[in-house]
């Protein structure tokens, strides 16, 4: 029954293999290249250790402001769609173009509610980065 499956997956396992076997030893010979590199240049003073307390980051990541804001659209796009939906349920449409209906509206809300929720992170990134150069 898994016959269909076998070959490509063993044919993908065995080609992995070989390409995994063919990136370590470039790796190797990268890794070799960069320590002869940075051994010509390299002085004994690099090896001080200065002890201090670390500087904070100065240059913040918006990565968890635009995931926020897209999980909140699909949320609210999310909950749209159903309120959508409940008020287009109703029984003098048959059964199939009901169900397409619904859909189109849930992936139309999901998309638009998110789309909106990453245009708001643009914007609030955007008001902060301004904040921070007038700051400066």
């Amino acid at each position: 029954m898994m016959d269909f499956i076998m070959v490509p997956l063993i044919v993908g396992i065995v080609c992995a293999g070989i390409y995994g076997l063919f990136e370590l030893f470039v790796r190797k010979k990268e890794r070799l290249a960069i320590i002869e590199k940075i051994g010509d240049k390299l002085e004994p003073s690099a090896f001080d250790v200065k002890i201090g307390l670390p500087r904070l980051a100065t240059n913040f990541s918006f990565s968890s402001l635009k995931t926020g804001c897209l999980l909140a659209g699909i949320g609210l796009g999310l909950l749209v769609g159903f309120i959508i939906s409940v008020f287009l349920a109703d029984s003098s449409l048959d059964n199939w173009w009901r169900r397409e209906l619904i859909s189109t509206v849930y992936g139309a809300s999901v998309l638009l509610f998110g789309g909106i929720g990453l245009i708001l992170a643009f914007v609030i990134e955007l008001k902060l980065s301004k904040e921070k150069d007038k700051n400066k």
